[in-house]
């Protein structure tokens, strides 16, 4: 009776992975085999094209607060580190810096978490009325997130900013479908 994994059948989806593959005085004769091709869990999951809009809110939301409190973080650190004075003590300019780095990182961390929050939901909202992932959904969520987050301001800010947010979504997206298609990864 021959051994499933020694039917050639098998080995159509998967390649054989040998551990020590680079060791040549080591007796092992058993290989692995790996699937080629992504496994789901759902069948579902196999036909989507793109994130569910729980996905998208945890990744813009997560990306835009943790990328702002490093960058608010590093920002007030540095305003910190100027504004302590000569004669300060050690403790009181270690204080300073690290209340400067902490409120700077609090501060952008947030602001930047929500812009993520609401371009989240209003791209995942387009793209379910659209029925369509493009690059159309991503501009006009940039342009309602900036007409949004800056409507407390005036009817002219919240355009601006409603502007500047749907310019830098479409750049965005037209840039990572560019490097895409033009740099192998």
């Amino acid at each position: 009776m021959a051994d499933s994994s020694t039917n050639p059948k098998d080995h159509q989806n998967t390649r054989l992975y040998h551990p020590y593959q680079h060791l040549n005085n080591v007796p092992i004769d058993k290989l692995y085999n790996l699937p080629t091709s992504p496994e789901h869990l759902f069948q579902e999951d196999i036909i989507r094209k793109h994130r569910s809009w729980g996905e998208n809110v945890q990744y813009y939301t997560g990306t835009g607060y943790l990328s702002g409190a490093i960058i608010g973080g590093a920002r007030g650190t540095v305003q910190g580190l100027r504004e302590a004075e000569a004669g300060e003590s050690v403790k009181l300019r270690v204080n300073r810096v690290l209340n400067s780095g902490g409120q700077g990182g609090r501060r952008l961390g947030n602001s930047l978490g929500v812009l993520g929050l609401i371009f989240a939901g209003l791209e995942s909202g387009m793209t379910y009325f659209r029925d369509t992932d493009d690059l159309v959904n991503s501009a006009v969520a940039g342009l309602g997130t900036g007409a949004i987050y800056k409507a407390a301001a005036g009817p002219r800010s919240a355009a601006i900013a409603g502007a500047v947010g749907g310019i830098v979504a479409a750049v965005a997206v037209a840039g990572r479908q560019a490097l895409k298609r033009y740099v192998p990864i």
